[in-house]
């Protein structure tokens, strides 16, 4: 059978679309009808509601990491990492309002496993460990659990930018830069 990455990635944007409009309680056939594809095709890229929204986490995990890595230096120090970090997270959750609201959906609402949740997001968890662990070493961060530090840090931007979004005006640079402090100021060993 010859299966079309075109139509698993409509599939998966339909889904991800009805998730934010409507939760799980969207049927397969409207996730289909969305797509543009046959509900009986729909199955020849997932077996189960279940494995499309692990289709979903796997993509939303995917975008994320790549945009996370992009511009990582390993050349920058430790404080300059992590500050980079927070400001490619801020725009990574403000720019994409859908994704957004997809990524505060599916973080408040699991769906699928911690064991399969630990394999979809272990490379960016993972990566922002390390980072943390970095820094922490290099007397720039507080000390604690790197995972609870690194989860802070994301959770207090994705909430700051949902209640940013409620003002019908894009956030500034002003209110960019004044988030980064925040999560900085938090995080950083004094």
């Amino acid at each position: 059978m010859d299966l079309s990455p075109d139509k698993r990635v409509r599939i998966i944007a339909a889904a991800s679309r009805l998730i934010v409009r409507n939760g799980l309680q969207c049927s397969m056939a409207a996730i289909a009808e969305e797509a543009g594809v046959a509900t009986g095709s729909l199955y020849n890229y997932f077996d189960s509601k279940e494995a499309l929204v692990r289709g979903v986490y796997g993509q939303v995990a995917e975008v994320m990491t790549a945009h996370m890595a992009a511009g990582d230096h390993q050349s920058s120090g430790p404080a300059a990492r992590v500050a980079a970090y927070i400001a490619r997270y801020i725009d990574f959750i403000w720019e994409d309002e859908q994704r957004s609201r997809l990524f505060d959906y599916l973080e408040n609402s699991p769906l699928i496993s911690l064991g399969d949740a630990r394999a979809i997001f272990g490379p960016f968890v993972d990566s922002a460990i390390a980072m943390i662990e970095e820094a922490q070493a290099a007397g720039v961060v507080r000390a604690g659990p790197p995972t609870l530090i690194a989860s802070f840090v994301r959770g207090a931007i994705r909430n700051f930018v949902k209640r940013r979004r409620l003002l019908p005006d894009a956030m500034t640079a002003d209110e960019r830069a004044m988030l980064a402090s925040m999560c900085w100021q938090a995080i950083a060993l004094r």
